[in-house]
């Protein structure tokens, strides 16, 4: 369809209605032959005298896909509540139909009027989406000062934050109500979490959390090095220095995704996906009982969306998504796990091993010998008590091989 004007029109709309879009916005509404939408956008467009085909949301939604494209050069307009492209319909139509396709026209977003009527500086503010979304990925947002808008999945929602602020150690935090915003019914309530007392409210709404812990609440920041305590373990754990160290090494980025080979408790794979935005990493563990803990900590710490692998590597890593990043935490002797790891490492991609053995210990430095990278040895000593004095006890030292696959240049 290249040369000819789009025929798929995404147009955000408010609780205002047609009111209070744009004339561009408005014409195209005015234009389709197909309105799609909820039933809450569908009921702001006048029905009298009109004949447009009109269709509710699909459920899952992922199936408007279809819908649209069996009625592909029709002039059709998507109805979506603010922003489109935030947290909306907008981003995910847009993988699917090309830029001369499509135009998408946004309104003013919630979280812009929420920051506008707390007069929160937009920049500083985080949006969390519960939309499609385990209320626990708010969890490494929950940080002293933190300002958080949270966008509710239906009346429900609020209640839910509130219960797990004070799970949290937040019960301090204050939670502002912010209903059918941008329209005549618009209402906002303030109350913290503590005081919390399940009001009535509208399924259409939008909570600020001005992020508050007690002080005897524990920081559990993104930077990596959780404390050993943040994890259920049965001893099969990287320790808080090494991890650290693992993390740095490893480097995770926004969108990247993680093997953690061996994972244990999920320690490696929970601490990279906390690091950065979108990044995502699969948890290959062979113990069942350990998939439980993992399982656990994932939940715990606010990485939900973390895939637990059942089986061994190599013959568990069949299928997964190319990585951009592994971790060989376990499991480092078992023939060709290496060579199946750097083969599937996308370039650029990073590859970090930990051993503690003397067979470990060769196999690596055989793999250096070969791929290249960086040998280190980590020393951890930590103080313990000796008679009614202390002293420092090392730890069982970590040798780690870390190396970057790189690619010639055309």
């Amino acid at each position: 369809m290249s040369g000819d004007a789009p025929w798929l029109a995404v147009v955000g709309i408010g609780e205002d209605g047609l009111d209070g879009l744009s004339p561009p916005a408005r014409r195209l509404v005015d234009g389709a032959e197909v309105l799609v939408g909820g039933a809450r956008h569908l009921a702001m467009v006048p029905e009298a005298g009109d004949a447009r085909e009109r269709l509710t949301w699909p459920t899952p939604i992922e199936g408007i896909v279809e819908v649209l494209r069996a009625r592909r050069g029709r002039p059709a307009c998507v109805l979506a509540s603010g922003d489109p492209m935030e947290f909306g319909v907008g981003t995910m139509l847009s993988r699917w139909f090309p830029a001369e396709e499509r135009v998408i026209v946004p309104a003013v977003s919630s979280a812009a009027l929420a920051c506008a009527r707390l007069g929160w500086p937009r920049e500083e503010t985080t949006v969390v989406s519960t939309l499609g979304r385990p209320l626990a990925a708010i969890i490494p947002h929950l940080q002293p000062g933190a300002r958080l808008l949270v966008l509710s999945t239906d009346a429900a929602t609020p209640s839910h934050l509130a219960a797990l602020l004070r799970e949290r150690g937040c019960g301090p935090s204050r939670l502002t109500l912010l209903e059918r915003l941008g329209g005549p019914e618009e209402r906002i309530r303030s109350v913290t979490a503590a005081d919390w007392s399940d009001p009535e409210v509208e399924a259409l709404n939008i909570v600020a959390v001005a992020c508050r812990p007690k002080p005897a609440a524990p920081l559990y920041p993104t930077v990596p090095g959780l404390p050993d305590s943040a994890f259920h373990h049965d001893g099969k754990l990287t320790k808080r220095a090494v991890r650290a160290a693992t993390l740095a090494a490893l480097a995770p980025t926004p969108g990247a995704h993680l093997w953690d080979v061996g994972a244990g408790s999920g320690a490696v794979g929970i601490e990279w996906m906390r690091a950065a935005r979108g990044a995502t990493a699969d948890a290959i563990e062979p113990i069942a009982e350990r998939r439980a803990m993992i399982d656990a900590n994932a939940a715990a710490l606010g990485t939900p969306g973390l895939a637990i692998v059942a089986g061994a590597a190599p013959g568990a890593l069949e299928g997964l998504a190319p990585p951009d990043a592994i971790f060989i935490g376990g499991g480092i002797t078992t023939d060709g796990l290496i060579e199946r790891c750097w083969a599937a490492l996308r370039p650029g991609g990073r590859l970090v091993a930990n051993v503690v053995t003397l067979e470990g210990e060769a196999r690596v430095m055989e793999a250096a010998g070969r791929l290249g990278g960086a040998l280190e040895r980590i020393a951890v000593s930590r103080a313990v008590p000796v008679g009614e004095y202390h002293g420092f006890k090392p730890q069982m030292s970590v040798t780690q091989w870390a190396v970057t696959k790189t690619v010639d240049l055309p």
